[in-house]
């Protein structure tokens, strides 16, 4: 949530280079076209103009959040449905050929469930609660960056359900879409891109979607190329980036108990497991139970800032901290600013796209 304007901010230490140059070149392209300025966007950032031109290289993602985050000051607010509309199956690389080669639509979803990374993107999905007969996915940023979040959702929304209907066809639709931000002004474009109901201001950004579309077979589909194409992704996967069994499974118990702060003991003992197993196993996914804690408290409290009605004590409370100090010392640790300084940002910034 670290918002930096500045480019003496801490930029790279520490970041790791996951970034496909793609957005950044789609960002590049529209400033280009349209005759915006793009000569400051990577000062102090350590990345160049070159870099995004190379399709191989992969980017740090803060410092390319930092670059995002200047080129939206100088661009049309709807630039990440602009870019995500026009995507395909080809731009995704061999994470969109071995998606081709699925039996079915729902094999494909998992294929891309899982080797995101391989794409590299500011944003994830994860499989969230849902109602009978449905699927849910709910978009989850994979750094804490708000002033970023609404153009990271619109653009990776717009191209994964591009991609959907690369796979099945253009009658592909959402049975709804949630977003976790203010209804933008240009609505009828968000409309005009997902072609289903909307919903805006809600504790989550999430497609819902018909579960009878998972079992569509894919014309494509090819056993042989895809054992291929999977080894090769695999290959590809960045160093415990494959979101497993064991993550996904703390993800759900923590969500569902943020506000009673369960330790790892608890959730162990929820999924019937010694706490050095399950301590084991998240160390093998590449990631840790406070990893985990940390980040699904950080966007509980990020939802929950945007709101007007909680109080800073009951967004920590509702987190799992009883003292609202407590609550702060760690926000600010984990984000670079406290609790109301960003609630501050985030009403101002609400503020001026309702005008």
């Amino acid at each position: 949530m670290r918002q930096p304007s500045e480019p003496n901010t801490d930029a790279s230490g520490g970041d790791v280079a996951l970034m496909s140059p793609n957005l950044l070149w789609g960002l590049l392209e529209t400033a280009d076209r349209i005759g915006a300025p793009s000569d400051d966007w990577f000062a102090g950032t350590g990345l160049s103009r070159a870099q995004v031109s190379d399709p191989g290289v992969r980017l740090p993602d803060r410092p390319t959040a930092i670059v995002i985050e200047r080129a939206l000051k100088v661009l049309p607010p709807s630039i990440g449905l602009d870019i995500g509309r026009v995507q395909h199956v080809g731009n995704f690389g061999l994470l969109g050929l071995a998606m081709t080669t699925a039996a079915t639509f729902g094999e494909a979803l998992q294929i891309g469930l899982r080797f995101t990374p391989v794409v590299g993107s500011l944003m994830r999905f994860v499989e969230s609660a849902s109602e009978s007969g449905t699927l849910a996915l709910a978009g989850q940023m994979t750094i804490a960056f708000p002033s970023i979040h609404r153009f990271v959702t619109e653009e990776f929304f717009s191209s994964c359900l591009a991609l959907a209907r690369g796979l099945v066809g253009d009658k592909l639709r959402p049975q709804r879409l949630e977003f976790s931000y203010p209804e933008p002004e240009y609505r009828d474009q968000y409309e005009a891109v997902f072609e289903c109901p909307l919903a805006f201001d809600q504790p989550q950004d999430r497609l819902v979607l018909d579960a009878d579309w998972l079992a569509a077979p894919l014309p494509t589909h090819n056993p042989i190329a895809s054992k291929q194409v999977l080894a090769l992704c695999e290959a590809q996967m960045p160093s415990g980036a494959v979101p497993g069994e064991a993550t996904a499974a703390v993800e759900r118990l923590l969500r569902a108990q943020l506000p009673q702060d369960p330790k790892l003991t608890d959730i162990a003992a929820q999924m019937h497991v010694s706490e050095r197993t399950l301590r084991r196993q998240l160390t093998g996914e590449g990631t840790s139970f406070h990893q985990i804690h940390d980040r699904l408290r950080i966007d509980r409290a990020y939802a929950l800032l945007r709101e007007r009605g909680p109080s800073i004590a009951s967004v920590g409370a509702a987190i799992g901290y009883k003292d609202p100090r407590d609550f702060r010392r760690a926000f600010k640790r984990l984000t670079g600013e406290t609790p109301r300084a960003l609630r501050e940002k985030l009403w101002a910034e609400m503020a001026r796209e309702r005008r």
